[in-house]
């Protein structure tokens, strides 16, 4: 089960960099009381908190 957490944190931290990218304002994510997999992605776009 982990690897394939690890798995969608990698497609979604890919996909918000296009997003940011391509010029998005902004990203928003519903953690749906899960915060950490949004964390995980949070950190890996090195992004200020």
């Amino acid at each position: 089960m982990q690897s394939i957490q690890a798995f969608g944190e990698d497609v979604i931290t890919q996909m918000c960099e296009r997003l940011l990218e391509g010029g998005a304002p902004g990203l928003h994510f519903y953690t749906l009381n899960q915060a950490e997999p949004s964390l995980a992605v949070w950190n890996n776009l090195q992004l200020p908190r």
